[in-house]
């Protein structure tokens, strides 16, 4: 029963995030976004009562999430240390979902692929320095969303469908923040990331033992 509860709390506080982010008063956004992760992380904490290495580097991920969302939020330009923690979260999604695959396909690499090398040239022009740490971050969480879809090929359990809409919920986020970074700001595109954001990171926790509905 609780986690209705605590589904309700994590939706009220991230439309409210979504709400703030273009509407006054302003700190009520620097409220709502880390707090609306906080309560996305105890889903993950409290859910289920085996303490797994997937559970363990789920909520590694979260926390990872946390601090990147700290760094990105922050009025001065932090996207370097708030890239480094995202980075770090995608590497704990990797390990957990790598826990239990037995083997990997190749053919889902192919519209990944597609997909990271369309959209690195799309930005490549405005990275300038940038450009390294982009191509690793974009090679790392199209491994993250592989290996979603690796566990979803092998159990075709609807939890594991979840989890892989969750990390291409994830991809296109980090798209959207990206393009709006680099190929210049439009109005939508900041409700749009952080609804896909949280959506996705909502997804990956449950997975971690808590119900999903």
């Amino acid at each position: 029963m609780w986690g209705y509860s605590l589904l309700f709390l994590v939706f009220f506080s991230a439309m409210s995030c979504i709400w703030f982010v273009d509407h006054e008063p302003r700190w009520l956004f620097y409220l709502f976004k880390p707090l609306t992760m906080i309560l996305i992380c105890l889903a993950a904490i409290l859910g289920g009562s085996e303490l797994t290495v997937y559970k363990l580097m789920i909520i590694g991920g979260l926390v990872c999430s946390l601090v990147g969302d700290i760094f990105l939020m922050l009025p001065a330009d932090r996207f370097l240390p708030g890239l480094a923690a995202f980075l770090f979260a995608h590497l704990c999604y990797i390990t957990a979902f790598a826990s239990d695959i037995n083997s990997l396909s190749w053919w889902p690499l192919i519209p990944l692929i597609v997909w990271g090398v369309g959209f690195y040239l799309f930005i490549s022009p405005a990275l300038e320095k940038l450009k390294m740490p982009v191509i690793i971050y974009i090679v790392i969480i199209l491994i993250m969303t592989w290996l979603a879809w690796e566990r979803w090929i092998q159990t075709g359990q609807i939890e594991t469908l979840l989890v892989l809409i969750g990390a291409v919920l994830f991809a296109v986020s980090d798209t959207i923040l990206a393009a709006n970074r680099f190929k210049g700001p439009f109005k939508p595109a900041r409700a749009l990331n952080l609804a896909t954001y949280f959506a996705a990171q909502w997804l990956i926790a449950s997975s971690a033992g808590m119900l999903i509905l």
